[in-house]
């Protein structure tokens, strides 16, 4: 295959796509990659990946550089991982994204250029936070040991309420709920309130929390 039916290929696919030779020059930038980061293909090409992205690992350390891991693991035996990052976009926002990598040897050049492909996970990224902060905030409370949290409910909560809080805990929202129960948002505001009332909480979070402590989820 030609390089230029490699990118052609790359222009084909519905994420975003582009290709860095090992020193990370861009040399292609699909339209997914176009509507993803902001960039157009005629400001991106021969700039660097790194220069453009600016990608940061979890730990808000720089992974994006001349000599990332990712180019090592391509220039030796090591199979290249798929990552998540946060990456800049043109307008200064920052998104996360999942990073997967393959590797095209040009046999008549001998150029190697890496194809990364990429999806945006900032949503899934939102949800997992939520979910820890809900899960923090709940072992806080159990070194508490607060009375109010160790009480009973003053009614069992039904198998739907306790449905709908293990999936406000994996850090749904409200019309997401809504959606997976097939039920109206109006339908599940009701249940919401019923689930206070029970819980003798004040708002979802605080009947999550209350919850998980009661192991009632």
């Amino acid at each position: 295959m030609l390089e230029s039916e490699l990118f052609a290929l790359l222009q084909r696919t519905t994420d975003a796509a582009f290709s860095v030779t090992e020193e990370g020059g861009i040399m292609s930038w699909n339209k997914g990659a176009e509507k993803l980061f902001g960039y157009p293909a005629t400001e991106a090409i021969h700039k660097t990946c790194y220069e453009i992205l600016e990608g940061m690992g979890p730990l808000g350390t720089r992974v994006c550089h001349q000599h990332c891991s990712v180019a090592e693991c391509a220039g030796g035996s090591t199979e290249i991982p798929n990552f998540d990052m946060s990456v800049k976009t043109r307008s200064g926002q920052r998104l996360w994204i999942n990073m997967s990598t393959l590797v095209f040897d040009n046999q008549r050049t001998g150029r190697r250029l890496l194809v990364h492909l990429a999806h945006d996970v900032t949503e899934q990224k939102k949800s997992e936070e939520l979910v820890h902060k809900v899960l923090d905030l709940s072992k806080q409370l159990s070194s508490l040991g607060e009375i109010s949290v160790r009480a009973e409910p003053t009614s069992p909560l039904s198998e739907q309420e306790k449905h709908i809080l293990r999936l406000f805990a994996e850090g749904k929202d409200s019309d997401e709920v809504a959606r997976t129960l097939g039920i109206s948002p109006q339908t599940l505001r009701n249940h919401l309130h019923h689930i206070n009332q029970k819980l003798r909480t004040h708002n979802r979070l605080e009947a999550v929390m209350n919850a998980i402590q009661r192991k009632l989820i």
